[in-house]
């Protein structure tokens, strides 16, 4: 995928060198908790990504997200795209940016394109999770499409897009 200034790239275990310092700040888990984890423990992780969920009716999507003009990445989008039992397509995204990348709308901009790609793909309900604190990831989420709900889980706010009339 191809924004005005970035490239969405699946993500591949070869990313995970790059990633593991774009992402070694410990702040950007004071949200979602955890820690950042090292180049190893990321290729790991990516090559299970990479490998695809087990289960048929998941789909594991996943960007890495480059900054043209800077040649480097500055972080990840990603899906759960789910198929329910009527067919319905569901998709749970997520995104981060690395510290030094952000206040530049390279979030919006990238979880934007995510999202009018999984409706471009036939998914008809788009979810995110988003921490009450967190308002540059409220903002994202808006800027996206999403819209809060009541919903919560796991202390966060569930975000979704309005689901698609059936047909």
């Amino acid at each position: 995928m191809r924004t005005d200034r970035l490239d969405l790239v699946p993500l591949a275990v070869g990313h995970s060198e790059e990633m593991a310092g774009v992402l070694a700040d410990p702040d950007l888990h004071a949200f979602t908790g955890g820690a950042p984890l090292t180049g190893p423990e990321l290729r790991e992780r990516y090559a299970r990504l990479a490998a695809g969920s087990p289960d048929p009716a998941v789909t594991w999507v996943n960007w890495v997200v480059r900054l043209r003009d800077e040649g480097s990445l500055t972080g990840t989008v990603q899906a759960t795209v789910t198929t329910g039992a009527d067919g319905r397509r569901t998709a749970e995204v997520a995104w981060v940016v690395g510290t030094a990348w952000q206040g530049r709308g390279i979030a919006g901009e990238a979880a934007r394109a995510l999202v009018t790609r999984l409706r471009q793909d036939g998914v008809d309900t788009v979810i995110a999770h988003v921490h009450p604190d967190h308002k540059a990831s409220a903002a994202v989420a808006a800027g996206a499409g999403l819209e809060p709900t009541d919903e919560a889980h796991d202390g966060e706010i569930r975000w979704r897009t309005p689901a698609r009339p059936r047909t």
